[in-house]
């Protein structure tokens, strides 16, 4: 299956079309390079801008449909019975990519037992494993030491003990972001 639209996604300066999933008219939604938990993606708007205030009207509006769009499929087929809604507005919140976004992800009753209970996953996002610029780099084989914001790595604790865990590649992105783009197609012919 092809990705879902000729035109160039940008989230930040990386090129994400082959990762997107779903489109509305002022957003998008991708599969995360290296997802906190099995689910988790990301919706941005396709205007380029760094902060949640910067956003028009209709861009936060249309921001926020897609994540209830979103957020429903993903709840459904990750089997979640709960949902984190997160946005990192500016480099102090963790911000990592300069490009506002927020993430969706899948919870589970006791899914982060063994990493310091549920809130844990705020750790996990401010972390190395939520550092998506990084990941991004790295991928492209740019120098992963620095961040396009310019305020370098080092700033948060990893919380992730697993070295081993790495960025997805772009086969295995594609391959979700088309399952998913599936899943999204039979949300909208429920829900419409």
């Amino acid at each position: 299956m092809p990705p879902l639209t000729k035109d160039v996604i940008k989230f930040g300066h990386f090129i994400v079309t082959s990762q997107v999933f779903h489109l509305s008219p002022l957003s998008f939604a991708l599969v995360n390079i290296k997802p906190l938990l099995p689910g988790h993606v990301l919706v941005s708007p396709r205007r380029i801008v760094p902060r949640f205030n910067d956003l028009s009207i209709d861009e936060v509006q249309d921001l926020f449909l897609t994540v209830q769009r979103v957020s429903r499929m993903v709840e459904r087929v990750f089997k979640a019975t709960s949902l984190n809604i997160a946005i990192q507005d500016g480099v102090d919140a963790g911000q990592s990519v300069p490009h506002v976004h927020a993430h969706i992800i899948p919870r589970k009753r006791a899914d982060l037992e063994g990493f310091g209970g549920t809130d844990a996953i705020y750790s996990m996002m401010e972390g190395e494993d939520g550092d998506l610029d990084r990941h991004f780099n790295e991928r492209s084989g740019s120098d992963p030491s620095t961040t396009t914001n310019g305020q370098g790595r080092g700033k948060f604790p990893a919380v992730d003990a697993d070295e081993s865990r790495t960025p997805r590649n772009e086969e295995e992105m594609e391959r979700e972001a088309q399952w998913l783009a599936e899943e999204m197609a039979k949300d909208e012919k429920e829900y419409g």
